[in-house]
């Protein structure tokens, strides 16, 4: 009986030992849960992170959630995060850091109407023109700064208006241009009517302002305990190992992504479509950052000036590869 229950004991503690050897990541996405954040939520999915000793936690963002300052106060290990809005948050005291960059290139656009007689850059000028802001304002404000347009709603420059989560100012014609994303937001300007032939479409990375999306960035004091940069490693190998299946199995990891959406309030042919494009963006990518990229978005931002500069001084310490060389191996 005694060795029944000693053998009981036993099987009990090695069902517990896996979990207990779970190390846990708290990642704090960008926005809602949806294809652009499809990587994360495939490597759970599959076990990819369970296989690494990764116990993730992957927290939707929002309107009223600014990852840097979740990240400052305690609410996660890691963000996805824009480099602007990353390195603004840098200059203004939260010192991230990105540690791996698993989107190659920018999906930003600028939709207008033709309509309202936008066909090049110079017929911007006084127009209205509809940007988000909350940190995703300033490549839009690098790129006027650029134009030499102002945005103050001068005559002879333009006037902006904060454009929400949506293309309605565009629809209404309350806006001749807005803001838009190769996978989101053109697609829903098509959705409620507008044709191809009827838009005027500005790619960011055509006009030379485009900057860096959706890294991955953590507390640089975090970086000095090796525990948390190998904890880290173990979370980039998984993540990475989610977004190659995620281009080799588009329509498996929008099913996916439907499945982790609490909200219930995406549709499956925009996920699917939204994955299609995604996948364009991360492409290639290895998950380490190019420095040539992270000094055309430097450069960039600092050439925004003027009105309303988004970073006053070249970032030092702003990105590593050591967590993703690491997770490489």
């Amino acid at each position: 009986m005694i060795g029944k229950m000693l053998l009981g004991a036993a099987a009990a503690l090695a069902l517990t030992l896996p979990a207990a050897a779970q190390e846990r990541v708290t990642l704090q996405l960008k926005w809602v849960t949806q294809a652009q954040f499809a990587g994360y939520y495939v490597a759970k999915d599959k076990g990819f992170f369970k296989a690494e000793g990764i116990d993730i936690v992957i927290k939707p963002g929002g309107p009223d959630i600014a990852p840097p300052q979740v990240i400052a106060g305690g609410g996660a290990d890691v963000i996805v995060e824009w480099m602007p809005a990353a390195l603004a948050a840098r200059e203004k005291g939260v010192p991230l850091v990105n540690i791996a960059q698993p989107f190659k290139r920018s999906g930003m656009m600028l939709t207008c109407r033709k309509d309202a007689g936008v066909a090049t850059p110079a017929d911007f000028k006084d127009k209205t023109l509809g940007v988000w802001f909350f940190g995703n304002e300033y490549p839009f404000m690098a790129w006027m700064a650029k134009l030499g347009l102002k945005t103050d709603g001068s005559a002879g420059g333009v006037k902006v208006i904060k454009q929400g989560f949506n293309v309605d100012p565009i629809i209404q014609k309350q806006a001749a241009c807005v803001s838009t994303m190769t996978y989101n937001e053109y697609w829903q300007v098509i959705d409620a009517g507008l044709k191809p032939e009827e838009l005027t479409v500005f790619n960011y990375t055509d006009q030379g302002v485009s900057t860096m999306e959706d890294g991955l960035y953590v507390l640089e004091s975090r970086l000095g305990d090796a525990a948390f940069t190998a904890r880290m490693a173990k979370f980039l190998r998984a993540a990475m190992k989610g977004w190659d299946y995620a281009r080799a199995n588009p329509d498996e990891a929008a099913k996916i992504v439907l499945d982790n959406d609490a909200s219930g309030a995406q549709k499956e042919a925009h996920q699917k479509r939204m994955m299609g494009e995604i996948n364009k963006l991360t492409a290639g990518s290895t998950g380490k950052l190019d420095p040539a990229d992270y000094e055309r978005t430097v450069v960039t931002l600092m050439g925004a000036g003027g009105e309303q500069p988004v970073i006053t001084k070249a970032p030092t310490g702003a990105w590593t590869h050591a967590v993703i060389d690491a997770a490489l191996k």
